[in-house]
């Protein structure tokens, strides 16, 4: 930072210096943004991505084993600066779909390959943020089209964010293998489909359930994919859905602006960093 101080009046750092100054409240003020009829503070970021390590708090599903993140070994040479590196240097290997936030396309159950790098194009998008308790049917936990119907109440909007309850942070560390975690209904799939949803965003590792003998229903029902084989005209390539999410019960139900932040992989899924901002009238 300059300090006007230390430079002497009328030279350039000086002027420098002052304009800094006269322009800080201009800075602060410009980081709100005004949108339709809405405004939102983009110095207010909410976070709903949980971090990816090689510890044992990473989440896990599908029964792999944790992230390794390693430093690079060539001969006598770790790239590691605590070995005598000049730098770090790390490979990771991780899946997206089991070691925490991501986003998919439908090439995640297709027989032709379809990027998520090339599906999603945008990325600001309004959202809306929901808390359900999924409905006991016999062993499993579903969450229910005639939950989600009087939660969004005929509103309009272009991301849906399901947050289960419990809200529990073991969320953020689960290890969701064989435990049959909640899951959403196919009815409830098309309900969201239907109502022109474009990006589904759920805490939990998937959208179906856990053992389903790959019917994949809410997936197919929410692409609107009626043959993976041959994908119909009608599938839905831009949508998206990301699992896998954490919401703090601080964020309160309600409409968000949603900047859904991917790494760029040429796959069906990838890491991914949604982003939510609050959004008021104005």
């Amino acid at each position: 930072m300059f300090n006007r101080k230390e430079h002497k009046e009328g030279t350039k750092y000086a002027k420098l210096c002052e304009l800094c100054v006269n322009l800080a409240p201009f800075v602060v003020k410009k980081m709100k943004a005004k949108i339709n009829n809405f405004e939102v503070d983009l110095s207010k970021p909410i976070d709903i991505s949980i971090p990816l390590s090689n510890t044992e708090d990473n989440p896990i599903a599908w029964y792999i084993e944790k992230p390794e993140i390693k430093a690079v070994v060539f001969g006598d040479w770790t790239g590691s600066v605590k070995e005598g590196a000049s730098t770090n240097f790390n490979n990771i290997h991780f899946n997206p779909h089991g070691h925490g936030t991501h986003t998919e396309c439908l090439g995640h159950i297709t027989k032709e390959f379809y990027s998520i790098n090339q599906c999603l194009k945008q990325f600001f998008f309004l959202a809306e943020l929901v808390s359900i308790e999924p409905e006991i049917q016999g062993e499993d936990a579903v969450i229910t089209k005639n939950q989600l119907q009087p939660l969004l109440n005929g509103k309009t909007t272009e991301a849906l964010i399901i947050r289960t309850l419990p809200n529990l942070a073991t969320k953020k560390r689960q290890n969701y293998s064989n435990t049959n975690p909640p899951y959403l209904s196919e009815e409830a799939a098309i309900f969201i489909r239907e109502n022109g949803i474009q990006h589904l965003l759920i805490d939990l590792p998937s959208v179906d359930k856990e053992h389903d003998e790959g019917k994949l229903l809410a997936h197919k029902a929410f692409w609107n994919v009626k043959d993976v084989t041959n994908l119909n005209a009608d599938a839905r390539l831009n949508c998206t859905i990301t699992e896998m999410v954490f919401v703090a019960d601080t964020v309160l139900d309600g409409s968000y602006l949603l900047n859904l932040q991917i790494a760029s992989f040429e796959n069906d899924a990838s890491p991914s960093k949604p982003i939510l901002f609050k959004i008021a009238d104005f």
